[in-house]
């Protein structure tokens, strides 16, 4: 484990979930800094996602490809004494895992109902590799293997009842809760990838967790066949979250 006494907070999370406004509720807290999706550089550059992905070349230019590098940062940054950092499960590609064990990891999930067709609206034809589910799964078999801890979120429940979930957190990892964690401003944040404008369009606009809205739209048929690839990762995934 890591020797000083920084809380060192990785949020691995599917995309088109709650990770920005998670990200925002915990840059609300003096005592925390938080950054954005670290990792997404080296994961465009080590993946067939840059062909894809808006915004790839500038991402590329800015931010630090290496992904060993990113990892030492992660694990040494101490300018506050809580640091989270917002990443997405298929981020991770080949990096070795074990620097897991010096933070406190934390998965997101969203039901795949819900969550593909926001993401197929930014991304064509999306496929298991861009939604991390079976990634979750695998993370969770790495974690029980090496008897690391972790804590299952689930968007859904978190949206429902927000504070409760969060003081339940706060306490599993031996934080104080803050309630500014549950509002913010409506604005962007200077912590914001150079991806937000692709992506972040409601939470700029949102004041705090929006409530929870079932989505009453027709599912989009062509993308039956990689919700029925999803769904059973995401039914062991919900049974695991906080409530």
């Amino acid at each position: 484990m890591q020797s000083d006494k920084i809380k060192r907070i990785s949020l691995w999370s599917g995309p088109r979930n709650i990770s920005t406004a998670l990200m925002y509720s915990f840059a609300q807290r003096n005592d925390t800094k938080v950054f954005d999706e670290p990792l997404y550089a080296y994961y465009l550059s080590n993946s067939r996602a840059k062909a894809y992905h808006p915004g790839a070349d500038v991402i590329l230019k800015t931010m630090e490809n290496d992904g060993e590098r990113v990892v030492e940062m992660m694990l040494n940054y101490s300018e506050k004494s809580i640091v989270f950092f917002k990443n997405m499960t298929h981020h991770i590609l080949g990096l070795d895992r074990s620097f897991m064990k010096q933070i406190i990891n934390v998965i997101l999930t969203r039901d795949p109902k819900e969550m593909l067709p926001s993401f197929a609206k930014v991304i064509d034809n999306p496929t298991m590799s861009d939604v991390g589910y079976k990634l979750h799964l695998d993370l969770i078999n790495y974690f029980d293997l090496y008897d690391i801890d972790y804590v299952v979120l689930d968007a859904k429940k978190v949206l429902l009842n927000p504070e409760g979930v969060l003081r339940q957190f706060c306490k599993i990892i031996d934080i104080p809760f803050d309630i500014n964690m549950l509002q913010w401003s409506p604005q962007q944040r200077e912590e914001d990838g150079v991806w937000a404008k692709y992506w972040y369009a409601n939470v700029h606009k949102s004041s705090g967790f929006s409530r929870y809205k079932p989505k009453n739209e027709p599912f989009p048929e062509y993308l039956i066949p990689l919700l029925n690839e999803c769904q059973p990762y995401y039914n062991q995934l919900q049974k695991l979250a906080l409530t």
